[in-house]
């Protein structure tokens, strides 16, 4: 694995080409692009900071929780890192930071699906077709030199990581866990010869005053065939978490087909639920059980906090923390994060029994619209219920590929 906090492994490019850091002048002369690997905190700092410059007059964007941040590319905190090569360049004009990217090698996904596929990932240039072509170059440099035929992105350690470039929705709420991108950012990964690889869809559900009446026939239906089931609902945090675990091995078992996905590991689904966990209102948690008390199905939901996060620019404290509560409260959309339903109890309404119970939370809490968050385009199931419940495509996202041989 490459360290980001390894100095003794720097490497450098210019406009693309993969050389070492002794092999070049440190007085880079005119307009060439240096590309330097991330070896000190100093630059670790510049690489998590510099989407808040490019997006410095972009309306929708939204920083990430910089302390979480910080936390996502610290090896000994993000247990992910164990599993993969990784890679995180920066680029240089003239000595000024102009440009980022991630390379990742998922050893174990590669593994699991009998690929050999590279990653690339927190792609972010000024509309600059040099940097962006010496940025992708040096990762595809990377990944044949790791034996990668194929470079896909952007994808991070897994589907539950921002994945994908907006296509499609440009004027919308950007949202928690989803990348938001300028228009050029799409064009300058074309102009490199990446083409499409999937598109992911989210839709946008106005929540009804009343639950239609065939939706309550099909929920009672289910509810008088089922009557071992039972949904459960919470209030509070600490009830929650004795369920975890079972949710997460839950997940583990319901996603083994979607696209990026690779399970978790006990330390994983700690990390996972204290990095989320303190911003989800319980009642946005349902789930179900089966006689024998074990979860058979969960679906869980957040309050949009985009506004929040902005205005505490990113900072937890000493005052941001209450800036993204309260933006949590006051906001009308909730944003869908993830659900699953045991193979063995499909098909018998469970996803309905939990989708009344969620949009009576959302209409008990002031919510008018519901996010879908990212759905599979080919997804048919799926996006069938999301269009039964009067969703539109507001939203489309996607996940480009190159050949490397």
């Amino acid at each position: 694995m490459d360290n980001v906090e390894n100095p003794t492994k720097e490497k450098e490019h210019i406009n693309g080409h993969l050389l070492t850091s002794t092999s070049i002048s440190h007085a880079i002369i005119g307009k060439e692009i240096m590309i330097r690997e991330v070896t000190s905190k100093k630059m670790l700092k510049q690489f998590i900071y510099l989407p808040a410059v490019i997006h410095k007059n972009h309306f929708n964007w939204v920083p990430p929780i910089y302390m979480d941040e910080w936390g996502f590319f610290d090896p000994k905190k993000n247990l992910s890192f164990q599993s993969c090569d990784t890679i995180l360049l920066l680029a240089y004009r003239s000595d000024k930071v102009v440009g980022r990217i991630m390379g990742i090698i998922h050893r174990k996904y590669n593994a699991l699906h009998n690929e050999n596929h590279a990653r690339f990932t927190f792609f972010e240039t000024f509309d600059d077709d040099e940097v962006a072509t010496a940025l992708l170059g040096a990762i595809e440099d990377w990944g044949r030199e790791k034996g990668m035929e194929r470079l896909v992105g952007p994808l991070a350690f897994s589907e539950k990581d921002p994945q994908g470039f907006l296509i499609e929705g440009f004027d919308e709420p950007s949202v928690i866990a989803s990348n938001c991108n300028f228009p050029y950012q799409v064009e300058l990964v074309e102009k490199n010869a990446f083409v499409k690889e999937v598109d992911l869809v989210v839709y946008q559900i106005k929540i009804p005053d009343l639950i239609p009446e065939f939706y309550r026939k099909i929920y009672e239906r289910a509810v008088s065939r089922n009557p071992g089931l039972q949904v459960l609902e919470f209030t509070s945090r600490r009830a929650v978490r004795p369920y975890i675990y079972s949710v997460l091995r839950l997940l583990n078992l319901t996603f083994t087909e979607i696209f990026g996905f690779i399970p978790f590991s006990e330390k994983e689904m700690d990390n996972f639920a204290n990095r989320y966990l303190f911003l989800i209102n319980p009642r946005f948690i349902k789930l179900i059980l089966n006689d024998k008390k074990e979860v058979v199905a969960f679906v869980v939901g957040m309050s949009h906090i985009g506004d929040g996060i902005i205005a505490a620019r990113g900072k937890l404290f000493p005052f941001g923390i209450f800036r993204i509560l309260a933006s949590a409260r006051k906001s009308k959309q909730l944003n869908l994060l993830l659900g699953g339903i045991d193979p063995a109890y499909r098909g018998i309404g469970l996803d309905v029994m939990m989708g009344v119970k969620m949009l009576e939370s959302a209409k008990a809490l002031g919510k008018t619209t519901i996010d879908s968050h990212l759905e599979l385009e080919d997804n048919k199931k799926i996006r069938a219920e999301m269009e039964k419940m009067g969703g539109r495509v507001y939203k489309r996202f996607r996940i480009f590929s190159k050949n490397l041989k």
